[in-house]
């Protein structure tokens, strides 16, 4: 016989095992290892852990405060609304005010990917003015614990979004007005138009536009009725 344990071979009369010693009829009484089963995922934790970065709430709401985050709300909801409904051929974004707040973003984006690369330097630009909201975004929940402040960021970074499709529309074209207040036929400075022409996509200027504005519009969406969560929330916690 063989030991079922070390395998050593040996007289089949043995009670136990010449080699390792184990008795041959207890190793036959030992129950079959249990199966490893997989830790089941606690649900109930992953909800709280949402909760707290994402829907944490004052105990007690200054009744100000919420009445300023009201306002807020109203004016990116009728100001989002427009956004999305206004096609983006019409330019709507890059004649907003808000395009001059983005703009300095974009061009220290340039600045910041320079190292990286041509490339990366003309991409910086759309690239920085996208950051700076997520970086926002990123402190409003993680330092300062205020989730209404990140609604608000991620409404800027899908603003951002929108404000970089008409430009990527243009790659072809052409004819907006730069920084430098001459159109990209006059300059070699149209970022879009250098960019996809480098990857090979410039027929697919209009697409890749579209792409972007869509982006926006789901982001944008998603801050208003993350807004909206919160602003319900804090209503039944207001200290009146």
């Amino acid at each position: 016989m063989h030991c079922p344990k070390c395998g050593w071979e040996q007289d089949d009369g043995n009670a136990d095992c010449v080699r390792c010693g184990i008795i041959f009829a207890k190793m036959h009484r030992l129950p079959p290892p249990a199966a490893v089963l997989p830790t089941p995922v606690d649900e109930s934790s992953r909800a709280r852990l949402a909760k707290d970065w994402f829907l944490i709430t004052e105990e007690s709401v200054n009744p100000f405060y919420f009445a300023g985050r009201v306002l807020m709300f109203a004016l990116l909801a009728w100001w989002g609304w427009r956004l999305i409904a206004i096609p983006l051929e019409t330019n709507y974004t890059g004649e907003s005010f808000l395009h001059l707040i983005n703009l300095p973003f974009h061009e220290a984006g340039h600045l910041l990917f320079m190292p990286f690369g041509r490339f990366m330097m003309i991409l910086g630009g759309s690239l920085g003015q996208i950051l700076m909201p997520l970086i926002c975004l990123g402190t409003f929940l993680v330092k300062t614990r205020d989730p209404f402040g990140g609604s608000v960021a991620l409404w800027w970074t899908a603003e951002n979004f929108m404000d970089v499709a008409p430009y990527i529309n243009d790659a072809r074209a052409m004819d907006l007005i730069l920084l430098g207040g001459f159109t990209g036929k006059e300059v070699d400075a149209h970022d879009w138009n250098n960019l996809l022409t480098m990857l090979g996509w410039l027929q697919y200027d209009h697409r890749l536009a579209h792409l972007s504005y869509g982006i926006g519009t789901v982001l944008m969406l998603s801050s208003l009725l993350w807004g909206a969560v919160l602003l319900r929330r804090q209503y039944r916690r207001l200290d009146w």
